[in-house]
C-alpha cells in the first residue's frame, strides 16, 4: 500500500490539523508526492497555499509589530515562510506518517525530507483553501500552527537562500564548493520537474528537486545543511 493513503480520514489528523475536509479528496491530494503521479500530486496546491501562507503572515505581522518598517517585517515573514520552518510546522502536525509516495522514494526516506514536507504543509493550506473557500476560516488555523513560533519571531541575518549559506559554511572551512548536476527533468516547460544531485566533499551524494533547476539546487542544499549542522 501506498504510505499514507489509509489514514487520511484519521480523525485524530483532523484535529491535529484544525480542519475536516469535507472533500477528503482533496487532502488525499495535498498529501501525494510527484513520485507517486505526475498529474495527480500537491504541486498546484502547493502553489495556491505558498501565495495564501504569505498573506496571511503578512497581514499578522502588519498589525502585530505596527512599528517595524517594511525591511524588518520582510525578513519577520521570510523567517516563518522558508523551508525551514515549514518542516518544524510538518514535524508538529506529524505529517510525514501521512505522505502519500512511490516505493522508491518511501526506501530514499522522502518521508522525513525536510523539502517534501514543507511543501506538503503549503499544498494542505491549498487544499483547505479550495475546500472551504473561506480565507477567514483558514487564517486562524495556520496561525494556530504557528503559536509556538509568532512570540519568539525576530528578523535574523539567517535569511540568506540555503545555497548561499552552504557555500559561506563550506569556504569557513576551507572545503570544496558543492557540486551540482541535474540528473533529470520531466514534463514541458512551463510545467517541468527537476532533480539535482550535490556533490560535497564528504558526503554522500544527495538529491533534491523542485519545478525549476534553481528550485532544486536549493532543496539539496537545505537537506545538506540541516545535515551539517546536525
Amino acid at each position: 500500500m501506498i504510505k499514507g493513503q489509509s489514514k487520511i480520514n484519521d480523525m485524530r489528523f483532523a484535529s491535529r490539523i484544525g480542519y475536516q475536509f469535507k472533500q477528503p479528496e482533496l487532502l488525499q491530494l495535498a498529501l501525494t508526492h510527484r513520485s507517486v503521479s505526475h498529474k495527480y500530486n500537491y504541486e498546484r496546491l502547493e502553489f495556491l497555499g505558498d501565495a495564501l501562507l504569505g498573506m496571511i503572515i503578512a497581514n499578522y505581522l502588519y498589525h502585530a509589530y505596527p512599528t517595524e518598517n517594511e525591511g524588518r517585517l520582510t525578513r519577520m515573514r521570510a523567517t516563518l515562510v522558508r523551508q525551514e520552518a515549514l518542516g518544524k510546522i510538518a514535524n508538529d502536525l506529524q505529517l510525514s506518517q501521512h505522505l502519500i509516495l512511490s516505493t522508491g522514494e518511501l526506501k530514499s526516506g522522502g518521508h522525513h525530507r525536510e523539502s517534501i514536507l514543507a511543501d506538503t504543509v503549503e499544498a494542505i493550506i491549498g487544499a483547505i483553501y479550495i475546500d472551504c473557500n473561506d480565507l477567514n476560516l483558514l487564517r486562524p488555523i495556520v496561525l494556530k500552527w504557528y503559536e509556538p513560533y509568532l512570540d519568539h519571531i525576530e528578523p535574523t541575518d539567517q535569511l540568506k537562500d540555503p545555497k548561499s549559506r552552504l557555500q559561506e559554511y563550506l569556504q569557513a572551512r576551507k572545503k570544496p564548493l558543492p557540486v551540482y548536476e541535474v540528473v533529470d527533468i520531466q514534463g514541458d516547460a512551463p510545467n517541468q520537474h527537476f532533480k539535482v544531485q550535490c556533490q560535497v566533499q564528504g558526503l554522500s551524494l544527495m538529491m533534491g528537486e523542485g519545478a525549476s533547476r534553481r528550485f532544486a539546487e536549493q532543496a539539496v542544499a537545505a537537506d545538506i545543511l540541516k545535515l551539517l549542522e546536525q
